[in-house]
């Protein structure tokens, strides 16, 4: 991974310095909450409902074991004990006292953690695929480019205040996409042209919140070597065009949807022709250099199974879950890319304890290459693990509550913070994950893959919109009261799901996503996932199903 040089270092030691400076001044009585609070937003602090919310940015969502460590300090010092990872690939503490936020900003500094541009008007943390370097089917690691974004926008003074605040992906596989790229503002799919040579498929103008679209491609092919000039004319293209007026029309997504995809385009390679792209070129030896922060580890090929490793799958039917839902096949034969779910059956999705950080920490030392990885799913990745290790991780994995083997089955569900701590949020979103994880645990294996996500309000940060099963909390004259969508994607498929009627109250959500998983059960042909079977048979039985009435025998919908 990336390690900070010298200039780095100072530049993160400075701003502490500075932002230390700013706290005091603002406990003195001498900045006002409106002063502060632009200051406050610039390293990552926000005013939360009960207390202040640090958010701490990993970019490209990559850790290294002494940075895990830090998380589980600052947790268990400056919290209550867990930090919480989000769909951004980035760590949340909720409760947070300010007069100790430089504190805890000088800590992570020692291990080149910060939280800078995790809010406000500007770039945010980068994501990446989590497999980066590891997956068998990438055409190249994209975290160098994901590391060279990072630092040509990090305090960019033309781009330091937005219209609105700006989210990039980028991602290598081939045919899949574990980066959510098409709901980004920038997405970057790394693409081979018909001559070999690796390039990038440039896609604007994607987002959820409360005006849902998919990016489009606006250039099929862009040598590596104009990227970042390619994403200065776009960002120009924003920043001059982008409306200032109304927040809610703000994203770069509603200024393409004005435009059209084709006016934008035109646009973009206009401001592009205009650019001194040599002084933005990315030399092959720039690239090199970057890329040699990224060496994937010293990795020989063994069998896929010994004979120990082999004798534990067979006697072990949860190991043998766990090894089926929770790992993946690495580019090394005989390794094994490694999900940990922090999705517990009847537990707030995403929260992970100190303790837990420290396993992961040492897991990683001891059996990842030192490796660690946050997914935009809210998980974590060990990237780089010998098979004939797996028994012995898994046994390490079970007492600390990491061995829930869930992964891309229906209770591996996103869920925001909601109005248990945001205040933004209008309804509440991890009772609801909690109640249908216990719910649906039991049935789990039979339903399959079946992404269900939540969001407490319609900043969408649970991803509600691309859940194949949606779920969005709203406020009905002081109730809360959840509308279902059905047949979003994140992934290669990319698409929006539909609102599939009236929202139902709390009361009423985990029948509601029984009847529609029944319709599922009973209409799937063999193979097809909840996608499949929905974009097959479409919302109509879906819906009598969800709002047919109750006969009288029915119990009431459960609490």
């Amino acid at each position: 991974m990336y390690r900070y040089d010298a200039f780095d270092q100072r530049f993160l030691e400075e701003r502490v310095a500075q932002y230390r400076d700013q706290v005091r001044r603002r406990l003195a009585g001498q900045l006002s909450e409106e002063e502060f609070k632009p200051l406050r937003l610039m390293n990552g602090l926000y005013l939360q409902l009960h207390a202040y919310m640090l958010r701490i940015a990993i970019p490209y969502g990559t850790l290294a074991p002494e940075q895990m460590r830090m998380l589980a300090h600052v947790a268990r010092r400056y919290d209550k004990g867990w930090g919480h990872f989000t769909t951004r690939t980035n760590c949340q503490f909720n409760w947070i006292k300010l007069e100790e936020t430089p504190d805890i900003l000088a800590d992570l500094a020692t291990v080149q953690l910060h939280a800078i541009q995790t809010s406000g008007n500007s770039f945010r943390n980068t994501t990446a695929d989590p497999w980066a370097g590891a997956a068998a089917d990438e055409i190249e690691d994209p975290r160098p480019y994901c590391e060279i974004i990072r630092q040509w926008s990090t305090l960019h003074p033309e781009f330091s205040f937005l219209p609105r605040k700006f989210k990039i992906a980028v991602s290598a596989a081939k045919e899949a996409d574990r980066a959510a790229v098409k709901v980004h503002d920038i997405g970057l799919y790394l693409r081979r042209d018909e001559a070999g040579d690796v390039g990038f498929e440039v896609l604007v103008g994607g987002g959820l919140g409360r005006t849902p679209i998919l990016a489009e491609t606006v250039r099929d092919f862009l040598p590596k070597r104009h990227l970042l000039s390619y994403l200065e004319a776009i960002l120009r293209v924003y920043n001059q065009h982008g409306r200032r007026d109304n927040l809610y029309k703000s994203r770069i997504k509603i200024l393409v949807q004005h435009l059209g995809v084709a006016r934008m385009r035109e646009a973009v390679e206009a401001e592009w022709a205009a650019i001194d792209k040599a002084a933005l070129a990315l030399t092959d030896d720039t690239i090199a250099d970057f890329a040699r922060h990224f060496a994937p580890p010293d990795l020989a090929p063994v069998p896929e199974a010994d004979a120990a490793f082999a004798a534990a799958l067979a006697s072990d039917k949860q190991f043998a879950r766990w090894v089926e839902h929770n790992t993946a096949r690495h580019k090394v034969p005989g390794h094994a890319i490694v999900t940990l779910s922090l999705k517990p059956y009847g537990r707030p999705p995403g929260d992970c304890t100190a303790e837990q950080m420290d396993l992961v920490a040492d897991l990683a030392e001891d059996y990842s290459q030192c490796e660690i990885r946050l997914t935009h799913e809210q998980n974590i990745v060990l990237p780089h693990v010998c098979r004939s290790d797996l028994w012995a991780l898994w046994c390490r994995l079970g007492p600390a509550g990491l061995a829930t083997a869930n992964i891309g089955l229906v209770t591996d569900i996103i869920a925001c913070p909601g109005l248990d701590y945001c205040s933004l949020a209008s309804a509440r979103s991890i009772p609801i994950a909690e109640r249908l994880s216990r719910h649906l645990a039991a049935r789990e294996d039979d339903i399959g893959e079946l992404k269900i996500k939540i969001s407490g309000c319609i900043n969408a940060c649970g991803h509600h919109h691309v859940g194949h099963i949606g779920i969005l909390g709203v406020d009905k004259n002081g109730e809360e009261f959840y509308q279902i969508t059905l047949g979003g994607s994140a992934d290669q498929d990319a698409a929006l799901g539909s609102i599939i009627g009236p929202a139902v109250p709390s009361a009423e959500v985990t029948n509601a996503i029984d009847r529609l998983i029944e319709v599922y059960l009973s209409q799937r042909v063999a193979g097809e996932r909840f996608n499949d079977t929905y974009r097959r048979i479409g919302a109509a039985p879906f819906k009598a199903a969800l709002y047919a009435p109750r006969p009288a025998r029915e119990p009431a919908y459960a609490a």
